[in-house]
């Protein structure tokens, strides 16, 4: 179970440098994944804001003949919306500023996931509906939470591998990883609180 130390709840979240500290995973045939432990300090307050603030909505999508709940809620915010904390206008510009070289773009939309206990889950999936699903691109992650594990595995199934994603992190899926590569949050039967998955994108990425 989290849990955040007195700096982390009363500090305002921050993001740390990009580059110093991160490490690149390369997964082959162009996908690769930085990871950057601890990169938002005061992640404990963003946290406790977005898990209070936001207007958090349950989906129901279609499956096979039925209409089943989506198991986790979620908002999404486009280029054009205002973000429910200035924290997350922060941290998608450091992102934007840090890749823009090697992107040709700017990180634009916010989505948000709430994962209430360790029955919410995401089954494997790529970001591939749009242009992603033929050319190169990234989604950057920002844990906030109880850590629970990101699945990568091959695309068509494969060996999967866990990346750690705890309070704070920040993971950089890039290059073909969208189209080549799937991930997953699975469910769990370990004790687990919420956890928060903030998710930056180009513009036309899903």
């Amino acid at each position: 179970m989290l849990q955040p130390t007195l700096l982390d709840s009363v500090q305002e979240p921050t993001p740390g440098p990009l580059g110093q500290g991160s490490r690149r995973l390369s997964l082959g045939e162009g996908a690769w994944v930085d990871l950057r432990l601890g990169w938002l300090a005061g992640a404990e307050s963003l946290f406790e804001a977005l898990l209070t603030d936001v207007d958090w909505r349950a989906e129901r999508r279609r499956m096979y003949d039925a209409l089943v709940d989506v198991p986790r809620l979620t908002r999404y915010y486009a280029a054009e919306d205002e973000l429910p904390h200035p924290a997350l206008a922060v941290c998608r510009q450091a992102l934007s500023a840090h890749y823009r070289r090697e992107l040709g773009e700017d990180f634009v939309t916010v989505g948000l996931c709430l994962y209430r206990d360790g029955r919410d889950s995401v089954a494997w999936h790529g970001d591939r509906t749009g242009r992603s699903a033929t050319e190169d691109t990234m989604v950057a992650i920002l844990a906030l939470g109880d850590p629970r594990p990101l699945l990568l595995r091959p695309h068509g199934g494969g060996p999967s591998r866990a990346v750690p994603a705890g309070h704070g992190d920040l993971l950089v899926m890039g290059g073909s990883c969208q189209r080549t590569w799937d991930h997953c949050i699975p469910k769990t039967r370990q004790p687990v609180g919420p956890r928060i998955s903030v998710q930056f994108r180009p513009a036309g990425v899903h």
